[in-house]
């Protein structure tokens, strides 16, 4: 069963036409890469799921539920949270006030869920060290677990997540993946991720789909793509090879 579905989606930013008629399924319980080379469109197709950008034409819908013209705010509440390539933290906050923020049904540190606090620590252990530094003083890796656990701070049944890996270190790459795969095993949320690190994303993916020029012009199930060199030359200009 596809927990999202996008169909015929065309955006446009001013003047710009950005998005051609995109159809992407995402399967519920399942992690979906979104890949294609810069500018093909991967990110815009997130700002619009999300309501960042109003489409033009086409639906989003959600669970079965057309949420196109819903406001950026109503889509979070529908269990949808996003991680964006920025990584949007608050610097001046420290870790748990960031945390907190994120948490609707908290209003205080001592409100927070300490089972699920526990369970994000146990994912991303930096976060429990530096409880209480100012966020802003962590490293780029630090950073990004933190974004992502922001994002699962209280249950989700779909993250969205912009590029993780971008320009971080090959030692902090691993990290991330290792605790993204442990979030995909021990969590029944649903992921939409877009990556360029080809490895990243044959680690993660269970099902994939390839952007070029704001349509999707392959879908289909991860292994295929990671098994097939000439269809990620053709698609992507690159070999999985290359990224080992």
């Amino acid at each position: 069963m596809n927990l999202l579905e996008l169909k015929g989606v065309h955006t446009h930013v001013g003047a710009y036409h950005i998005l051609h008629g995109v159809d992407l399924a995402v399967p519920a319980g399942q992690v979906t890469m979104l890949l294609g080379r810069n500018g093909a469109g991967k990110t815009s197709t997130l700002r619009t799921l999300m309501g960042l950008w109003t489409a033009s034409s086409g639906t989003v819908q959600f669970k079965g539920e057309d949420i196109t013209k819903l406001a950026t705010p109503d889509i979070a509440s529908h269990g949808i949270a996003y991680v964006p390539e920025t990584m949007g933290i608050f610097g001046e906050l420290s870790v748990a006030e960031n945390l907190l923020l994120a948490a609707r049904s908290a209003k205080r540190l001592g409100d927070l869920d300490a089972q699920r606090l526990e369970w994000l620590f146990g994912l991303f252990p930096a976060l429990k060290t530096f409880w209480m530094h100012p966020a802003g003083k962590l490293s780029g890796g630090q950073k990004q677990m933190l974004a992502i656990a922001r994002a699962m701070i209280e249950p989700r049944e779909l993250l969205v997540i912009d590029e993780p890996s971008k320009g971080l270190a090959p030692a902090i790459v691993q990290n991330l993946i290792t605790a993204l795969c442990e979030l995909k095993k021990t969590s029944q949320t649903t992921v939409l991720l877009v990556e360029q690190n080809f490895r990243v994303a044959a680690e993660l993916g269970d099902q994939v789909a390839v952007m070029d020029d704001g349509r999707i012009v392959h879908a289909g199930a991860m292994r295929e793509l990671i098994e097939d060199s000439s269809l990620q030359q053709r698609l992507l200009g690159l070999s999985l090879a290359a990224h080992q």
